[in-house]
């Protein structure tokens, strides 16, 4: 993988791509710092398919997600009234 200072990125774009078809992916740095990363389009359909899904999804799906051991109603103890 090869680092890209921001400032190349920018001035050299069409090589930047070009690499990132070739030889994969391409960081690009700011400041010394790693920054992003630019990925060929399949390598981030591989990922994004991957990925664990949205809560989103997860809340507006029917699967169940968990079995919760709740107590029947009514089975709960109350404290006795303590008159004042």
């Amino acid at each position: 993988m090869h680092a890209w200072p921001v400032q190349d990125a920018k001035a050299r774009f069409s090589e930047l791509l070009n690499a990132c078809v070739s030889e994969g992916p391409q960081v690009v740095t700011r400041r010394g710092a790693e920054t992003a990363v630019l990925v060929p389009f399949a390598e981030w359909q591989r990922l994004s398919k991957g990925a664990r899904p949205s809560l989103k999804t997860l809340l507006l799906s029917d699967a169940s997600r968990a079995e919760l051991a709740l107590q029947p109603r009514g089975a709960a103890k109350r404290r006795p009234v303590v008159a004042s």
